[in-house]
């Protein structure tokens, strides 16, 4: 089975890193992961390039609000995502009471993939546990997947997922070769979110060997919900690591 290589989504950390950006992903580094993925504008753009390239970490993709891919704000997110090299810009929120509305917002997606194809720039859907409510009839998350193109990421957050009742297999399963970018979050049914990877109720071995065989995945991305996280971090890891 091939290695995918894992990164680590800074909000996880975000007591300290933007504040004390440079040592956060040292910290990073030094955990074992291989990539990070950003989170907000916090800096200038030479500056998130000269941390990847102090550090050795590659920017594993970048969480960006939908209408920061829009309009005017479309040229700034595109040259800061260029000036690091990345691949992969999702969209970490959108909620809706309608089908219709939830329609509008893969249409949305479609036209901001239309715009970074020749960038060679992927846009995503990060899920959250309210697209595993059916709206008028509908899981969201069905509406989005069924109703964007192939270009368009399905960034499954296992942990949100799992807390919103969903099949965590059955629901990768039903759209292979969109996944690129997994969102490996723990999630305890009695503990809720705080516990690391392994300590919790998802079945870690299926979801590597799916993710390396039909869910085209290039990368891992750890996601810690509470505060104090690199206790977790380093425990996920270590799981990881051994299995």
């Amino acid at each position: 089975m091939n290695s995918i290589p894992i990164a680590v989504q800074l909000y996880s950390l975000r007591q300290t890193f933007p504040e004390m950006p440079l040592k956060t992903m040292k910290e990073a580094k030094k955990m074992g992961f291989s990539g990070v993925e950003f989170y907000g504008n916090h800096f200038k753009n030479n500056f998130y390039r000269a941390l990847l390239e102090e550090t050795g970490l590659v920017c594993a993709g970048w969480h960006t609000l939908i209408d920061d891919l829009e309009g005017d704000k479309f040229e700034a997110t595109l040259e800061r995502n260029l000036a690091v090299g990345n691949k992969y810009i999702c969209v970490p929120w959108f909620q809706a009471p309608t089908a219709a509305e939830w329609k509008a917002f893969a249409d949305r997606l479609n036209a901001v993939a239309e715009k970074l194809r020749p960038y060679n720039i992927r846009t995503g859907f990060h899920c959250h546990a309210h697209e595993f409510a059916p709206v008028e009839g509908q899981l969201p998350w069905t509406i989005v997947a069924e109703n964007t193109t192939s270009d368009v990421v399905l960034q499954l957050d296992t942990g949100n997922a799992l807390s919103g009742g969903a099949d965590i297999m059955a629901t990768l399963k039903a759209f292979p070769g969109r996944n690129q970018s997994i969102h490996w979050k723990p999630y305890s049914k009695s503990e809720g979110f705080g516990v690391p990877v392994g300590s919790d109720d998802q079945d870690w071995k299926a979801l590597l060997e799916w993710s390396a065989a039909e869910g085209c995945t290039e990368w891992i991305v750890i996601e810690y919900e509470k505060e104090d996280a690199l206790s977790a971090l380093q425990r996920s890891m270590d799981y990881i690591k051994n299995m």
